[in-house]
């Protein structure tokens, strides 16, 4: 594709991932579609298909998209995410935009961390290459959306801090 970027970067050459499913008599043949779905996802919609419940005593970022996979509805259920390169937080991903506080060109080299946020249209520049401007400032309403998800990114954060490196897992099985 036209995107810049690779594993370990932030950019859309390491965010998009192509994704191919067969169902047969569940899943349309031939739809191609430029939604948002996480990897993350996954859990909740295959938890539905396969009659589970999810966890209600942490957070789970997962959200169900076996309809929007089936189908019966055009829009995904997911429009936006949080962009982490390791367990730095890069940007925010919302619909064709971008917003980023950190870059790296490549997985190896040294990651820039801007004095401001740079927003991208991925429509207009799918390279990132071009933030917007005072020029374009007319998009800026987009921090708006982007915002919104931060806050409840934060809000999840609040709510059960992520578990320091070194620290036994509060979730995972006691060996007996």
């Amino acid at each position: 594709g036209p995107w810049r970027g690779s594993y370990f970067t932030g950019l859309e050459g390491s965010l998009r991932v192509p994704f191919i499913m067969r169902w047969p008599g569940k899943v349309p043949a031939g739809v191609v579609s430029n939604e948002i779905v996480h990897a993350i996802d996954m859990f909740a919609t295959f938890a539905n298909v396969a009659g589970g419940d999810i966890p209600n005593d942490r957070v789970i970022d997962s959200v169900d998209q076996l309809d929007f996979l089936t189908g019966k509805q055009d829009k995904s259920n997911r429009d936006g995410f949080m962009v982490y390169v390791g367990s730095d937080l890069f940007g925010i991903k919302w619909r064709n935009w971008k917003m980023m506080f950190k870059e790296v060109e490549r997985g190896t080299d040294d990651k820039r961390t801007f004095d401001f946020p740079r927003f991208f249209n991925l429509y207009s520049d799918p390279k990132e290459e071009y933030p917007l401007t005072k020029a374009t400032a007319g998009h800026f309403w987009v921090r708006w959306p982007m915002g919104e998800i931060l806050t409840e990114h934060g809000a999840s954060l609040q709510k059960e801090p992520p578990i320091p490196s070194g620290t036994p897992d509060p979730y995972k099985p006691k060996k007996r």
